[in-house]
């Protein structure tokens, strides 16, 4: 009988180092997790599908694929601060939307506005995606909670295309967000059908 230790398990196959490789996988699970625990309708995670646009917008604007983790994390920040207040979903919505438009301005004194896929087209999908979560705390109920998971999946599908063609955003960063988007999607759709 023959065992096999941690020691001579190829490198390729060993858990650990796959689970490294695959880190922004993980911490899209992790993150997920922390978004989707006890949230009951679109409102709590809302923020997310702004952030969403908002991060993609920076790292245009900064016109570094290495600057979407920094404003990913600045969006996190901002959501966070505004969950100590009384308006925590549209104050941190509003934020997110208003520091978007001072990316969008940095962007276009930098001179991004090319190529059309960077600032321009980003700054339509802050549009389109800040616009939508607005659209939730308007209409709220299963509505709200349906309209963030179709926010969301459409964002997956824009993390998906953006990590394929290495395009505005750090692949790490696309890989990140579609674990993110997908599964907190899902959790939405399995909240508006337990409601």
């Amino acid at each position: 009988m023959t065992t096999t230790s941690a020691a001579t398990v190829p490198r390729s196959t060993h858990p650990l180092r796959a689970a490294l490789r695959r880190w922004p996988t993980v911490a899209g699970v992790v993150m997920a997790a922390f978004v989707a625990w006890g949230a009951t309708s679109g409102a709590d995670t809302a923020p997310v599908l702004a952030a969403s646009g908002f991060v993609y917008l920076g790292s245009a604007a900064f016109q570094k694929r290495g600057a979407a983790w920094p404003v990913f994390f600045l969006s996190f920040v901002v959501i966070g601060a505004a969950g100590f207040t009384a308006f925590e979903a549209p104050l941190a919505i509003w934020a997110l939307v208003a520091i978007g438009v001072g990316f969008a301005a940095f962007g276009l004194l930098r001179g991004a506005a090319r190529p059309a896929e960077g600032l321009p087209l980003q700054s339509l999908a802050m549009a389109g995606f800040g616009g939508l979560a607005v659209a939730v705390l308007l209409v709220g109920g299963d509505l709200g909670l349906y309209l963030v998971a179709a926010g969301l999946l459409g964002h997956a599908a824009w993390d998906v295309w953006h990590h394929r063609t290495e395009r505005v955003v750090s692949r790490s960063l696309a890989e990140f967000c579609v674990v993110l988007d997908t599964l907190v999607a899902v959790a939405m759709i399995a909240v508006a059908l337990q409601n």
